[in-house]
């Protein structure tokens, strides 16, 4: 006899009520059936690993970091400077990277949210519960008593007068940034085990690269002892932040005397108009793969660019890039080389007695002509 379809609530993800739907109930296997059928199709499925539980699988689609119990790394990267700006789109060209983002921004925001309920679930004694009360206004009443413990960043404006007035003194000064790949590459082998550091960061050879490599390890941290103003990452997440503060805690680095600013200063000065001024009627070196055509577009925009140092291959690199450096009588260098760029910034300051800046993608995007100079 057949039975009349059934109505049960189904929550559907990212909308707010449950809805109905129409399911149907199976039918029973039958003994006897072919090898292309029902039990073939069971034995598959347990090949696959079906015996895993569904929170077993998920933690397994990447490397399980100290602290990190299957949670994404960052930004994979929403913000511009971190995997999905690694992405070659195809055929769809931007679209397909413009989707990614966006069906990644909503899954993390999703799945956030639904961590930070269960993890403040957990810490609730048992047999009891905690009504009208999310996990957010919880956060937000806890951070109360850790407000002594803030740490003031550089805003834009900040960092912007003190490049104008190193220019204007003739003082040296170098902005570097730290993203995930600068906080792998510190991290290998000391805060991190290093088959960890290369499962978080494939991408890594593509920024100038490959690990392990102890002696770029060391240049890396001396340059971030020596630099003036250091971005660093706003994400908590285990590759930014969840590795900032061991790593600098590892290398005797004392982060409260240092000048911190946001990790994507080179977007904000020039998205107000910051990196304009600062640039008007200055000398501008580049310096990356992108170096030459950067100058061009500059030049278009009456910057006096006076010389382009490409390419830059790596960490062996830079003392060639220096030595070329020094024989241009620049004000300011505009550094785009990936992970070499934070030495190379701060050699420039250090040795060479100019003002550096870690212009990182922002070189690709002026270049390509996806944000405009002007």
């Amino acid at each position: 006899m057949t039975r009349p379809p059934q109505k049960t609530a189904a929550f559907v993800p990212y909308r707010k009520k449950a809805v109905a739907v129409r399911t149907g109930r199976k039918p029973k296997a039958r003994r006897g059936r072919t090898a292309a059928g029902p039990t073939r199709m069971r034995s598959r499925w347990r090949e696959r690993g079906s015996s895993r539980s569904h929170a077993d699988r998920r933690r397994n689609i990447l490397p399980a970091l100290p602290g990190m119990k299957g949670q994404l790394p960052e930004d994979h990267r929403i913000t511009e400077e971190g995997p999905a700006a690694h992405i070659q789109p195809s055929d769809g060209g931007q679209t397909r990277t413009d989707s990614y983002r966006e069906g990644f921004d909503v899954g993390y925001r999703a799945g956030s949210t639904v961590g930070a309920e269960e993890e403040m679930g957990s810490l609730l004694p048992p047999y009891t519960v905690l009504p009208e009360v999310s996990a957010r206004e919880v956060m937000a009443a806890g951070l109360m008593q850790y407000l002594p413990r803030l740490k003031n960043l550089l805003r834009p404006d900040e960092v912007y007068r003190r490049l104008a007035e190193s220019l204007n003194e003739k003082r040296p000064l170098s902005v570097v940034r730290l993203g995930d790949g600068e906080l792998l590459a510190l991290a290998h082998d000391t805060v991190l085990p290093l088959e960890q550091a290369k499962a978080a960061g494939p991408f890594l050879p593509l920024a100038g690269l490959t690990l392990p490599d102890y002696n770029a390890r060391s240049q890396l941290a001396a340059a971030v002892r020596g630099a003036d103003i250091i971005g660093i990452p706003s994400s908590r997440l285990p590759t930014y932040q969840g590795l900032l503060f061991p790593i600098l805690r590892y290398y005797g680095i004392a982060y409260e005397p240092l000048l911190f600013t946001i990790s994507t200063i080179n977007y904000a000065l020039h998205e107000q108009g910051l990196l304009q001024q600062l640039l008007r009627n200055r000398r501008v070196l580049t310096i990356g793969n992108f170096a030459r055509q950067l100058g061009e577009v500059l030049s278009a925009s009456s910057v006096e660019t006076i010389g382009s140092i490409t390419p830059v291959n790596g960490f062996a690199d830079i003392p060639r890039v220096l030595a070329e450096a020094a024989e241009y009588p620049f004000d300011i260098a505009l550094v785009a080389s990936g992970i070499p760029a934070v030495v190379i910034c701060q050699r420039i300051a250090g040795e060479l007695g100019k003002t550096a800046i870690d212009f990182g993608h922002l070189a690709n995007k002026l270049v390509s002509g996806e944000l405009s100079y002007n």
